[in-house]
């Protein structure tokens, strides 16, 4: 049992960065770091749409748990919506005393043009358009918004920064 964990929680639309972003990091943080990735879970994993109360929210959930309760570091990173996603992930936080919070606060354009830039699998304009919610700030104290000229490489420097590694 680990005796203080910290979460991380890297939110924001399709197209902001968040998964680079958390798979470098988990990189950088290594053995016994627990990378929860919506997209991962939803997917793969579950094979569900993102739609309220799928089965999905209830795993990332004990999952969350899991890694509250036995590692050091936690990434949880995905869009999240907080409308469907919010009360359990308020919820679940209670249990750590150690959070960093992070929103990618970026325009529809700001989003489709990193998208494009993705060596992996883009998505349409009209996908993406269908996907985007503006402002879904969580609301849990210490969220910190993320804007356009946050690069990669500066975001995971904001995170090691606040976690003081």
């Amino acid at each position: 049992m680990v005796k203080i964990s910290t979460v991380i929680l890297i939110r924001g639309n399709s197209g902001s960065g968040k998964t680079t972003v958390a798979n470098q990091l988990h990189r950088i943080l290594g053995s016994g770091t627990l990378l929860v990735s919506q997209d991962y879970i939803r997917r793969q994993m579950l094979m569900v749409k993102d739609k309220p109360n799928n089965l999905e929210i209830g795993l990332i959930e004990t999952i969350i748990d899991y890694g509250i309760k036995h590692c050091r570091f936690i990434i949880i990173e995905g869009i999240l919506p907080s409308q469907k996603y919010g009360k359990m992930l308020k919820q679940v936080l209670k249990q750590s005393k150690r959070i960093v919070s992070y929103y990618y606060d970026l325009s529809f354009d700001e989003t489709l043009k990193r998208n494009h830039t993705k060596v992996a699998k883009n998505f349409s304009k009209e996908q993406m358009q269908s996907w985007f919610i503006p402002k879904n700030f969580l609301g849990i104290r210490g969220e910190k918004a993320i804007n356009k000229n946050v690069t990669q490489r500066k975001m995971i420097q904001i995170i090691l920064n606040d976690i003081k590694l």
